[in-house]
């Protein structure tokens, strides 16, 4: 590590460059009188003057992010091939272990699909059906072995990954460390308040000295972008702009979304990451007590080899039927899956985009992502950053953990199942994308598999349909085409072309326990633990739980089959799927909008249904839970997206989390500080700078210094919106004639806004 002085900066970042004040070298000086000296009656933020005087963030100490090659023929491949120094001994046999089971359960299992289809011979169709069965079922299986891993190493007890110990006493941290809340067009009030939560809850360990906050803003919604401002000078009032030990919270907006969230980070690390040991990067919607992240700052520490811990975040604050569905399963089955990951992972582990902590060198020395080469939506930025980020510090020679066990991690999901598509939507196209990093030279065989994985999960979607619609055309094809008894050449005894029933109904049921054995498995796994189990309902509504939601994620497996087998067609016909911002409210779609999204699987569902029918009777009853969820996909779509079906079912004691029963201090203080009422915002952004002059002020003080441009590089919506603004005769007109890019344009810049004002209201 390298040796800081008193105030925490590196000793070799220039002297004069580090007591250099903040509006010297990073924002331009206080040149805009009019501006300032503005004012207008009512809605003015009672702040002190102070909080509006500084630039919101800490002196720049920059720190150099490569972008890195997946190409490099140099020492990747050697740095790939060390294991770092915290890395246990037996994990390869582990991982052996884990692809034995794997690799035995898809024999037998392909075996006995085998000898179902084999009756008579193998016909063509009958062959892709067996191929698409072994790649499923050895999907299944992988999964399978881990979970059940996973429940025998909680009977065990707490898992003892670099040496963490949650129920000790709280660590003694001495490095620097930064908490950073990317956001992106999300509800200020709502992320303040969360914010603040950890920031109190930090605070209490003592320790807080050793922590500061950043709000990294990529809002383009002009808006919400003041409303940010605005919600954040009010929430360094409550808390005090610096502290008494010297941690504080920081706000940084970026104008130009480059990368968009792995861009964010990129470039505070680029400003900032100099200053600080460890970055703890948080999603809008994180949230984290104080002891938890003194306690991965403390494992980073003891542990110098460690490039990333990575934590389980529990799901917390669901209300629709939906989200409470994902919490209850996140929170009964996700440690299961944790502690078995983390078991056979070991030093190759992964990383989920949020809720870790991350040792800052190591990322700006190995993390700088590069452009994709190829055309959208494949190529440019890469999406998935997190799995990409993660393997190339592997490639480094640093440690990539999981810590399943840490308790006090926890994020929000999204409240409907069309809001977790349009983020699923995203996820599958960077996760596609990764089929452009699989090839890149030096990477660990574990990070090239958590890369396949990935894209596996997505790609399994249009698969499992595929089986589904072959084995209904070989079902209709024994009940609709003549079959050739005594078919030409020597034949002594005639060719019976069927299935052997009694095998495929023992398949079917092998291929539901290893859908459905986990959940029990998870559910085991709560009764010897008192406090999960009353939080849980006790034993017996937990298992009422288990049994509910897996009828009702079973009703929502063929919606999420097909709009998953959508988003990948979409995908390899070019479709890129842009960036949008996340609902996390309760307000579910429309009637139309159901009907827009959810009519090809009704219509569809329809069509399966008939066609199930007219071949059998029985095959139509073994096909019901496909059909019901593809036929019912509007009904099932509206309901789960309604509060009051996830209210009534938690009235009567079921999906319940221990989250729920017992908040921890550091939800409740969120929740309080989130149903606090908020001031009601003017109309428009530009409305309500001029009714608050103090927030006017702070934003214009908050802008960063104009990053030069190259000659030909024009702001087309700041050219325009000038042009408009000369010819406004008044601010009014100037608004009714600009549009939400070239707002953003004007509130981006210092010239444009003292134009702006300058005209009369």
């Amino acid at each position: 590590m390298r040796q800081r002085d008193t105030d925490g900066v590196p000793a070799d970042v220039n002297v004069a460059q580090r007591r250099a004040p903040a509006a010297e070298r990073t924002h331009a000086p206080d040149n805009a009188p009019a501006l300032e000296s503005a004012r207008a009656p009512g809605g003015a933020l009672s702040l002190d003057g102070n909080l509006a005087s500084d630039s919101g963030l800490p002196p720049e100490c920059p720190l150099p992010m490569p972008q890195q090659s997946l190409q490099d023929k140099t020492a990747a491949a050697a740095l790939a091939a060390q294991a770092p120094a915290t890395a246990a001994a037996g994990v390869p046999l582990r991982r052996f272990m884990l692809m034995a089971g794997t690799l035995a359960m898809t024999v037998a299992g392909g075996y006995e699909m085998y000898e179902v289809l084999e009756v008579g011979g193998l016909t063509i169709l009958e062959a892709v059906v067996l191929a698409l069965f072994v790649v499923l079922f050895a999907w299944l299986a992988f999964s399978f072995v881990g979970n059940v891993v996973g429940f025998i190493l909680i009977l065990k007890g707490p898992d003892a990954t670099l040496a963490i110990d949650q129920s000790g006493p709280l660590p003694v941290v001495t490095s620097r460390n930064a908490l950073l809340l990317p956001t992106y067009n999300e509800d200020p009030h709502r992320v303040m308040a969360r914010l603040q939560a950890i920031y109190e809850s930090v605070q209490a360990t003592g320790q807080g000295e050793r922590f500061d906050v950043f709000v990294l803003s990529d809002t383009t919604d002009p808006a919400i972008w003041i409303k940010e401002e605005a919600a954040f000078l009010r929430l360094r009032q409550r808390v005090g702009t610096v502290s008494a030990t010297g941690s504080g919270i920081y706000y940084r907006h970026r104008t130009r979304n480059v990368a968009r969230k792995a861009g964010n980070i990129a470039e505070w690390v680029k400003r900032f990451g100099g200053r600080y040991d460890h970055m703890i990067v948080l999603d809008a919607d994180s949230l984290m007590s104080g002891d938890t992240v003194v306690r991965l700052a403390s494992a980073m520490e003891a542990n110098p080899g460690v490039g990333l811990l990575q934590t389980l975040p529990i799901v917390i604050n669901a209300e629709t039927l939906f989200a409470r569905i994902q919490q209850f399963a996140g929170r009964l089955y996700g440690p299961l899956v944790a502690r078995g990951i983390a078991w056979w992972h070991g030093s190759e582990g992964n990383y989920w985009g949020h809720n870790a902590i991350i040792r800052i060198a190591a990322f700006a020395a190995q993390a700088g992502l590069p452009l994709l080469r190829a055309r959208k939506p494949f190529g440019g930025h890469v999406l998935s950053h997190d799995f990409v980020e993660a393997a190339l510090m592997r490639r480094g020679g640093w440690g990539i953990y999981m810590a399943p066990s840490l308790i006090g991690s926890y994020e929000e999901c999204p409240p409907s199942i069309t809001d977790y598509a349009v983020r699923d939507r995203r996820w599958c196209q960077g996760n596609l994308q990764h089929t452009l990093v699989l090839p890149a030279r030096g990477l660990h065989w574990i990070s090239r598999l958590h890369l396949i994985t990935g894209i596996a999960s997505y790609v399994m979607a249009p698969l499992w349909l595929v089986f589904l619609l072959a084995g209904i055309l070989i079902a209709l094809q024994a009940q609709f085409v003549r079959p050739e008894y005594f078919p030409s050449g020597v034949s002594l005894f005639p060719q019976w072309p069927a299935q052997d029933p009694v095998r495929a109904a023992w398949v079917f049921a092998g291929t539901m326990g290893l859908l459905l054995l986990p959940k029990f498995l998870g559910y085991l796994a709560v009764l010897p633990r008192s406090r999960e189990r009353r939080g849980a309902g006790g034993g017996i509504r937990a298992l009422v739980s288990v049994i509910v939601e897996s009828v009702i994620s079973a009703l929502m497996a063929p919606i999420m089959m097909l709009m998953q087998s959508k988003a990948v067609t979409e995908i390899l016909l070019g479709h890129d799927s842009g960036w949008s911002a996340q609902r996390r409210d309760h307000g579910g779609p429309l009637r139309g909008e159901l009907t827009r999204i959810y009519g090809l699987h009704t219509v569809l569902g329809a069509a399966l249904a008939i066609g199930a029918y007219a071949v059998s009777l029985p095959l139509f009853l073994w096909m019901t839970p496909v059909l019901a969820g593809l036929v019912l996909a509007i009904p099932i779509a509206a309901l789960t997206s309604r509060p009051a079906m996830g209210h009534g079912l938690r009235r009567i004691g079921l999906l319940l989390t221990p989250e729920e029963r017992d908040p921890p201090q550091v939800l409740r203080r969120a929740n309080e500080l989130a149903a606090e009422s908020e001031p009601p915002p003017a109309a428009d952004p530009v409305a309500r700078l001029g009714e608050d002059p103090v927030l006017l002020a702070a934003h214009v003080r908050m802008l960063p210094t104009p990053e030069p441009r190259r000659r030909g590089d024009v702001d087309v919506n700041l050219v325009v919106a000038l042009a408009k603004i000369a010819e406004a005769e008044s601010r009014h007109d100037a608004m009714t004639l600009l549009d939400a890019k070239e707002v953003s344009a004007v509130l981006a810049n210092r010239e444009a806004l003292e134009a702006l004002f300058a005209k009369p209201v």
